[in-house]
């Protein structure tokens, strides 16, 4: 597997470039499909920004797929943990999610089969979009609540790909649309290693009940 390591407004470390390597190693052991990381390390030198002063993003191409984490901390070793746990996660759920089981049998999952590698504990997922102004929610200046508003384009696919994206992008649910019915719907994460998805099925009845009350 190939491994870069490179800086923006900073020089990396030959010690942090093997650190980071090593840390790395250990990436096909959860993925055996990876075959290149890619490292970034930023350093912001604005002051009031100390405790994010170092940011790592690790891209991890595989076959058909690329698996993307990011993580800040004031040090580039620390940002560099954070940043691996929720790679690893991210790449754990993806293998074990490759056969979607139904019901209560399930096989030994890959997160079990790989709790002794060592790979960093499981660390809270750090949002992508923190920056995005929120909106009062129905537009009232007044209202302290607030609502986030994202719109994003997606093919119709099915449940296994819902999945499949769901993890790439780190997130807890994914909405969709269902490729062989056409539904809206939506895959979440459940306890453990397994998932759940809803469908919604918006009948002419409640769409006409909508239509009057309105």
């Amino acid at each position: 597997m190939e491994i870069t390591v490179t800086g923006r407004h900073v020089e990396v470390p030959a010690r942090f470039h093997r650190h980071a390597e090593e840390k790395l190693a250990k990436v096909p052991q959860l993925d055996p499909r990876v075959v290149r990381c890619d490292v970034v390390v930023t350093h912001e030198p604005n002051p009031r920004r100390a405790k994010e002063a170092y940011r790592i993003e690790v891209t991890c191409r595989a076959k058909r797929s690329v698996i993307r984490a990011e993580a800040a901390a004031d040090e580039e070793y620390a940002a560099l943990d954070l940043v691996m746990a929720k790679l690893g996660e991210r790449l754990r759920r993806q293998h074990d999610r490759r056969r979607v089981h139904r019901g209560h049998a399930r096989p030994t999952s890959v997160a079990e089969a790989t709790a002794d590698l060592g790979l960093l504990e499981v660390m809270p997922d750090l949002s992508d979009n923190a920056d995005e102004a929120p909106a009062a929610l129905g537009q009232d200046p007044d209202c302290p609540v607030q609502l986030r508003e994202k719109v994003h384009q997606s093919a119709p696919m099915n449940v296994d790909e819902a999945l499949r994206e769901m993890e790439l992008v780190g997130h807890d649910f994914y909405l969709y649309q269902d490729k062989e019915t056409g539904r809206p719907s939506l895959v979440y994460r459940r306890r453990g290693w397994s998932y759940g998805v809803i469908h919604l099925d918006v009948t002419e009845e409640v769409a006409q009940d909508d239509e009057a009350t309105a």
